[in-house]
């Protein structure tokens, strides 16, 4: 067992949560904080030097994210073993969560070095407490896999849970992954929380259907917590119980379709254009 307690002569990790969108929602600890620090340690440099400058706190910055955090913690390690005290900032939000950081919280605890949590906004949080769905328990999974095929066999090891789920979800993905929540979980409600505290903020309720239906018209821009309720497995139609595959395979035995027919029926069935469909036909062979 490690126990780690800051104090004034030795270096310490700050990890300050940032607003998501709207620059008030910062607390006056985090304020107070990023002012007394010796350096800031960002995702964006450039992201972050808008919340100083609305707040006149000039600081050093450097640099902190996926793509240079192998080289950039055992950097930081030295300067915090020096006795600089340094903060880590994600681009909104609070670091670590879904976000670079993890990399170097475990090498400072490593080295006895106090990392100190200043909490505040985080975005699967505050979209969750305005959905309208159950919170008392909740599953955050963060960003599904890119890949279809991944995607779907995350969503496969789901489709037993109960609990509401929450995901982060980039605008030019949020159709595709609506399609497979709802050909996979089935007919959930679900909401899509959009630009949470930011000017066009705006949440979308309805079952998943009704989400990608809305997607397909008109697809949401911006940054994007898709939030998904708890499924009534006792309740679900036949048809959406079973895989595309074996939805097809059910019609085309039991109803007597050719193949095509079978596929467009059971593309209606679960909201999907018959391409689509298709495709994911092809994933699951």
């Amino acid at each position: 067992m490690t126990q780690t307690t800051p104090n004034d002569e030795a270096g310490c990790l700050y990890l300050v949560a940032t607003p998501i969108g709207n620059l008030e929602d910062i607390s006056l600890r985090a304020l107070r904080i990023l002012k007394e620090v010796d350096l800031i340690a960002c995702e964006d440099t450039r992201q972050t030097q808008k919340l100083l400058h609305h707040y006149e706190i000039r600081k050093e910055l450097v640099s902190y994210h996926a793509h240079n955090e192998l080289t950039r913690a055992p950097e930081l390690i030295i300067e915090l073993e020096r006795g600089v005290k340094a903060a880590l900032l994600s681009d909104a939000g609070t670091p670590v969560i879904s976000d670079p950081g993890h990399r170097l919280v475990t090498l400072c605890l490593r080295h006895e070095i106090p990392v100190i949590p200043i909490p505040g906004p985080s975005a699967f949080v505050t979209a969750m407490a305005a959905s309208g769905l159950p919170c008392e328990e909740f599953l955050f999974i963060g960003f599904l896999p890119s890949r279809p095929g991944e995607r779907r066999k995350a969503l496969e090891g789901l489709k037993a849970e109960q609990r509401t789920l929450a995901f982060y979800e980039s605008p030019h993905r949020i159709v595709e992954t609506l399609a497979d929540a709802l050909d996979i979980l089935g007919p959930r409600p679900a909401v899509i929380a959009r630009e949470v505290t930011k000017i066009h903020e705006e949440f979308l309720r309805g079952s998943l259907a009704e989400l990608l239906d809305a997607a397909r018209k008109r697809a949401p821009r911006g940054e994007i917590t898709l939030l998904i309720g708890a499924g009534s497995p006792d309740k679900l139609p036949a048809n959406q119980s079973v895989s595309l595959k074996q939805r097809v395979a059910q019609l085309e035995s039991g109803e007597g379709l050719d193949r095509k027919a079978a596929l467009k029926q059971a593309a209606r069935e679960r909201g999907l254009a018959k391409r689509e469909a298709y495709k994911r036909l092809l994933l699951e062979r």
